[in-house]
């Protein structure tokens, strides 16, 4: 199980995503510059550029022909996968936290973050009519947030629904049609740094600074099961073919010069889906992990970290062997 190690970023790594096939895997750090790889043999496919602040988010709808990024530099990009050309670059008033389009990938959403005086707002663009004059109108849906921010977000099944994961541990349903929240939950006793849909969509997962994942229904909220750690998840993913949880984190970036990778802090740790139990782990990074993606075949999946590289990892053929039986 020799990782693929893939160089291409000069800072730490915000989020990676897999499009709908699997072939590509797209990357987006703290430098200005979202990468994408072929996810086979981790060869650098090219760089979308034309930002100019850290890249906070990326989406790649089903199609693979657009690429959305939202940024530090206060804009939401819309590109053309193929040859990296902007369609879109939509200005806002704080700097983009959040982007995601939606499962028909006609619609996209993006927040904001709260700074400057500006609350932390949720925005909803049409994708199917997005130019270059998409800058000068008006959102779909403008929502604003006005107890915490958003800090991590997902559509929820059918286009119906946007879930919101605030930085107070919050999560909430959003309806579309009507511009308004329909039901939300506090489990999380911290903030949410990211929620991933199950292949399905029935079902989410969510990774918190409060120590802990925890897998959702995507309809009602409802917790469903807990994996609970030693220190703050940045990211975790449910395998599309197992009953299993990867989470991936560490602590706060400006703690890691203190501690020891011998510590097992940076490891990509294996949960079981249903029994909650911990049942492998895997070394790699040099610092906290921020994001993670399984293949969508789910023989394979990515862990992009705070060392700026993102590292593909093949299972072995041990891996589906059943092991809670």
């Amino acid at each position: 199980m020799r990782p693929l190690m893939l160089q291409g970023h000069e800072r730490s790594i915000t989020r990676i995503k897999y499009n709908r096939e699997g072939d590509l895997l797209f990357s987006c750090s703290k430098d200005q510059k979202p990468n994408v790889w072929y996810s086979l043999n981790g060869e650098r496919l090219g760089t979308y550029d034309g930002h100019q602040g850290v890249v906070w988010c990326l989406d790649v709808d089903w199609t693979t022909t657009k690429l959305i990024t939202g940024s530090g530099d206060m804009t939401t990009k819309v590109w053309d996968v193929e040859h990296g050309t902007v369609i879109a670059s939509i200005p806002s008033k704080s700097s983009v936290r959040t982007c995601n389009f939606s499962y028909s990938g006609n619609q996209a959403a993006y927040s904001t973050d709260k700074a400057m005086g500006q609350n932390s707002e949720l925005f909803l663009i049409d994708v199917r009519t997005v130019d270059a004059s998409t800058a000068d109108q008006s959102p779909i849906l403008r929502l604003p947030m006005l107890q915490s921010k958003i800090t991590s977000m997902l559509w929820g099944p059918l286009d119906e629904t946007i879930i919101t994961g605030h930085d107070n541990g919050q999560l909430s349903i959003w309806d579309v049609r009507k511009g308004r929240e329909v039901n939300s939950v506090n489990d999380h006793t911290a903030g949410i740094n990211d929620m991933q849909m199950y292949k399905d969509g029935t079902m989410f997962v969510t990774a918190s600074k409060d120590t802990s994942a925890k897998l959702f229904d995507s309809e009602t909220l409802m917790c469903l099961k807990t994996y609970k750690t030693e220190r703050p998840v940045n990211s975790a993913a449910i395998s599309p073919i197992l009953d299993h949880v990867v989470l991936g984190g560490g602590q706060d970036a400006m703690e890691v010069t203190t501690t020891s990778t011998k510590a097992g802090k940076f490891d990509s740790r294996f949960f079981h889906l249903i029994y909650e139990e911990e049942f492998a782990r895997l070394k790699g990074h040099f610092g906290p992990i921020n994001s993670l993606a399984f293949h969508p075949d789910g023989k394979s999946f990515a862990s992009g970290g705070e060392d700026g590289f993102v590292r593909v990892n093949t299972f072995d053929s041990t891996y589906f062997e059943p092991i809670f039986e």
